[in-house]
């Protein structure tokens, strides 16, 4: 029975974290964090690395810490740190890889979900300020960058 807990609190996990990502960008990275991610949208640096990068860090510390509770006895730590790992690296591939070519991969995907969620992504970019911003998802985007 602890394997199906672990399975539902997993993809639970995985779930939320996508809601999680869109209420982080619009209100905290487009907020009074906006001076970390605002490199990400104007690309005014020379470096590989963006300011905006600790934001992975951050929930990268997190998934960590949750799998040192899994160890040493909270056993929900577990799949709770695997949810938050596994949507990091969902994160990384659509975004970092897919969206925004950080390495030279998928660059010819022609899959209606990927044509829509660069189109979504391309708007949301469109806005180079803080505010004004739109389509603050990244797995889940509104069905209307779906339509041709």
């Amino acid at each position: 029975m602890q394997t199906v807990f672990w399975i539902l609190i997993f993809f639970g996990t995985f779930l939320i974290m996508e809601f999680n990502a869109w209420f982080t960008h619009k209100y905290i990275m487009h907020g009074f964090l906006w001076n970390l991610h605002r490199d990400h949208h104007h690309k005014d640096h020379d470096s590989w690395f963006e300011r905006n990068d600790l934001f992975f860090i951050f929930y990268a510390v997190v998934s960590m810490s949750l799998f040192y509770a899994g160890h040493v006895g909270y056993w929900f730590g577990y799949p709770i740190g695997f949810g938050i790992l596994a949507y990091g690296i969902a994160y990384f591939v659509v975004h970092d890889i897919f969206i925004h070519q950080r390495f030279k991969f998928f660059r010819k995907a022609n899959h209606w979900y990927a044509k829509g969620v660069r189109r979504a992504h391309k708007i949301h970019h469109k806005h180079l300020g803080k505010t004004d911003g739109e389509c603050f998802g990244m797995l889940f985007v509104p069905f209307k960058y779906f339509k041709k």
